[in-house]
């Protein structure tokens, strides 16, 4: 199964949102964050997290780029309990048990966007808010392989 880690080429995340996730840390698209928001919600450093954020589930964060690769079994389930709790704590989800359905939905979700992708893919999420309520779109970046030329240093040592 694959997931999507967070990724950072820059320190943009670390000024464009509230709360920037960590590098590395499993991610996915987050939106129902924003179920509930209108056109009055989407200012600042807000609007950015609305338009084009990731969502860690270790800090709960925001990040631009996520980068798919491999999960452990173990790994995702591990990111499926962290999510459930964060529904209990956050959204009122009654306990884990109820939230764990949920959660599992939303980490099956990522795992299908990711699964059509070779690992090293980077992915954008981009957002928008329509008469029928907050609607995602997905890129995806391909991994550039280096050519063996670029990084080769051709020549003898006795010359």
């Amino acid at each position: 199964m694959k997931l999507a880690r967070a990724i950072h080429f820059d320190e943009s995340d670390m000024r464009v949102y509230h709360s920037p996730a960590r590098t590395g840390e499993w991610c996915i698209p987050g939106g129902f964050e924003f179920s509930n928001w209108g056109e009055g919600d989407l200012v600042g450093k807000a609007r950015q997290a609305f338009a084009n954020g990731w969502l860690g589930v270790e800090t709960f964060g925001r990040t631009t780029f996520v980068a798919v690769t491999q999960v452990e079994p173990d790994e995702a389930e591990t990111v499926i309990r962290a999510l459930a709790q964060h529904f209990v704590d956050v959204y009122g989800a009654p306990d884990i048990d109820a939230a764990l359905p949920v959660a599992r939905d939303e980490v099956a979700q990522m795992a299908d966007l990711c699964d059509e992708h070779a690992p090293n893919t980077l992915l954008t999420v981009m957002r928008e808010l329509s008469e029928a309520g907050v609607r995602e779109s997905y890129s995806a970046i391909a991994p550039q392989g280096a050519e063996l030329d670029l990084v080769a240093v051709h020549g003898a040592l006795d010359e």
